[in-house]
C-alpha cells in the first residue's frame, strides 16, 4: 500500500471521528437548562426558613408544544431565539418546603448578554411575588456590580404584572419597573437582558405552575 493511499484512509478516519466529536458538541448544546450549582446551599440562602426542597424537570415542549411557545412569545414581547430559548430547553423548578408545608418556588433561566450567558434565578412565593433575585453567572467585567444583593433588593415584591409593562425589544419600563436602577451604567446591554430574564422567568413559572396550580411529578422526595 503506498503512503498516498494510506495518508487518504488517516484523512478519512481524522474526519469521520471529527464529524462525530461535532454531532455530540451539537447535541448537547442543542438546549441549554439552568440549574442552581449548589442547590443544597442555594436553596437555604434564598429560603432561610426551608427545611427542604424538591426537583422538578419540564419544558416548553413537554407543557404545550408550538401552541406554548406561541403564548409565551407573545407575553415576551420578542420571539425566542439561540441556544438557551429552544422549545426543548429543560428547565429546573425548585419546590421549597418547610417541613412538610410548601412555601415557594425558585426557578431560574438562561439568558443571552453582551458577552455571554447570564443565569438568572428568582426565588417566588406561592403567589408568584419575586422574594429574592440572583444571578448566578454573568461574563461581564461589570459583573460584580450587577450580582450585588442591592441590585437584586431591587426586583423583591414584583410580579408579572409589573413585568408586562417591560418592552424587552425598547428596554422603556413604567410603573415600579422605572425605580429599578442600573449599578452599571456602562454595562446597559446586560441590565437590559437581567430585565428581559426575569420578565421570561415569571412567564414560564406562570405557565408552567401559577396559571394552572398544577402538581407536577418528579418522583423525588424533598430533600432534607
Amino acid at each position: 500500500m503506498s503512503l498516498f493511499n494510506i495518508s487518504k484512509q488517516l484523512l478519512r478516519s481524522v474526519l469521520i471521528i471529527f464529524f462525530f466529536v461535532l454531532a455530540g458538541f451539537t447535541a448537547a448544546w442543542g438546549a441549554v437548562g439552568c440549574d442552581l450549582n449548589d442547590p443544597d446551599r442555594d436553596v437555604v440562602r434564598l429560603f432561610p426558613e426551608s427545611t427542604g426542597y424538591k426537583t422538578i424537570y419540564t419544558s416548553i415542549q413537554k407543557k404545550g408544544g408550538e401552541k406554548l411557545l406561541v403564548t409565551v412569545e407573545r407575553r415576551l414581547g420578542e420571539n425566542f431565539k439561540g441556544i438557551y430559548e429552544t422549545i426543548d430547553v429543560p428547565y429546573t423548578i425548585y419546590e421549597i418546603f418547610t417541613n412538610n408545608k410548601k412555601i415557594g418556588y425558585i426557578h431560574g433561566v438562561n439568558q443571552k448578554g453582551q458577552f455571554g450567558g447570564i443565569q438568572a434565578f428568582l426565588a417566588l412565593d406561592l403567589k408568584g411575588t419575586i422574594k429574592g433575585f440572583y444571578i448566578q453567572k454573568m461574563t461581564s467585567q461589570y459583573a460584580a456590580k450587577l450580582r450585588d444583593a442591592k441590585f437584586g433588593k431591587q426586583f423583591v415584591g414584583l410580579t408579572i404584572k409589573d413585568f408586562d409593562h417591560y418592552d424587552v425589544i425598547s428596554g422603556k419600563a413604567s410603573g415600579p419597573l422605572e425605580t429599578i436602577k442600573n449599578p452599571a451604567p456602562e454595562a446597559e446591554a446586560d441590565f437590559r437582558s437581567a430585565l428581559r430574564a426575569t420578565k421570561k422567568n415569571l412567564i414560564l413559572m406562570d405557565e408552567f405552575v401559577y396559571s394552572t396550580q398544577s402538581v407536577l411529578s418528579s418522583g423525588e422526595a424533598p430533600k432534607k
